[in-house]
């Protein structure tokens, strides 16, 4: 996009103001091929605003961090996804990890999960989905799913989509877990009680104070750490890693690796990797 075609003036100075800030909150690296991204999100909180600029925005957020960072924030993350997204995970969820949960939690019948960086929520709900359908009565199941953006959790927590996100899915598992809207709603689905009983959404920045202590049974943090340099990323590995039982699950995303990072963990699988130490 040219400089004539903008409605707004944006500078290279504006974006790297704006991606230095971004980054030392969230420890997202933004890349110089995100110049005309951060223009096409930011664009509607100048209308919102009034303002003329992006160099009054910049300013604008400079003075005004607790009005203004969490809509910025939610702003310039990205969030894609979808349900059963890299459906190998929830084959390996359902053949090996749930059989080896239920071996070594047999006394305590109980099985603690965290989806981190879960978006918009399909992947909390398919987890939760996959645990139901191969979990036994009487387990208590708990998922934490935590994301960054205010907004997507939001939309997570209410389990109300769009009924083209539920296309390719089978027609048994569609019937199962969702309930399709009538009338003015014709369009949407909503998921399944049982699977919101078993989530809790919450707001959290994987670089600050983490407030779980218990260990957890297995993580997703599945394209999460393709955001990240190399030390920040080893870091999270550590920090997995410390939640984690020897012998539990991380599970990452397709265009990562933990390959030449310092960590706790073993490749056993197609971005799968188990806790040895």
């Amino acid at each position: 996009m040219s400089d004539k075609q903008r409605e707004f003036l944006y500078t290279r100075k504006d974006f790297d103001f704006l991606r230095k800030i971004s980054n030392e909150h969230s420890g997202i690296l933004v890349p110089d091929d995100k110049f005309d991204m951060f223009y096409s999100r930011l664009s509607k909180r100048l209308r919102m605003h009034g303002l003329a600029n992006f160099k009054e925005y910049c300013q604008y957020l400079k003075n005004n961090p607790e009005k203004e960072f969490t809509e910025f924030i939610n702003a310039v993350t990205t969030n894609l996804t979808s349900f059963f997204r890299e459906k190998h995970h929830f084959d390996y969820l359902r053949d090996t990890i749930i059989p080896e949960v239920l071996k070594r939690n047999n006394t305590k019948k109980t099985i603690r999960v965290w989806s981190a960086g879960c978006s918009t929520g399909e992947e909390p709900y398919s987890i939760a989905m996959t645990l139901l359908e191969n979990v036994p009565n009487g387990w208590e199941i708990k998922i934490l799913a935590t994301d960054l953006d205010t907004n997507v959790l939001q939309t997570a927590a209410t389990g109300i989509y769009n009924s083209d996100r539920v296309d390719g899915l089978p027609e048994a598992t569609i019937k199962r877990w969702f309930k399709k809207g009538k009338a003015n709603n014709a369009v949407k689905v909503k998921t399944h009680p049982d699977l919101r009983a078993l989530i809790q959404f919450k707001q959290l920045n994987l670089m600050k104070e983490w407030p779980m202590k218990n260990k957890f049974d297995f993580i997703f943090c599945r394209n999460v750490l393709i955001y990240f340099d190399r030390d920040t990323k080893e870091r999270l590995a550590q920090r997995y890693g410390e939640l984690l039982a020897i012998g539990s699950h991380l599970l990452i995303g397709h265009s990562e690796s933990l390959n030449q990072l310092d960590t706790c963990f073993d490749l056993i699988g197609n971005t799968i990797y188990k806790k040895i130490k």
